[in-house]
């Protein structure tokens, strides 16, 4: 019975997996059409491909905008 449990458990994990990847995916196309659709800017299109420390660097760039902007 053990064998069985885990064996369904692991289904499951993989079914709710595979569906949050693929809401997450299309969310990310929303958010992308929404970025081309408006006055955003445009490197932040797919900027989840980017690596670690790319990512990083982006967020230190927007951070520093959202800075001054509201110093302004």
């Amino acid at each position: 019975m053990n064998t069985i449990s885990s064996v369904v458990t692991f289904l499951m994990v993989f079914l709710i997996q595979n569906t949050q990847n693929r809401d997450s995916a299309a969310l990310q196309v929303k958010i992308d059409e929404l970025i081309r659709a408006t006055s955003s800017r445009q490197d932040l299109i797919g900027i989840e491909e980017m690596s670690g420390p790319e990512l990083d660097s982006k967020r230190r760039e927007v951070r520093m905008e959202d800075e001054r902007k509201s110093n302004v």
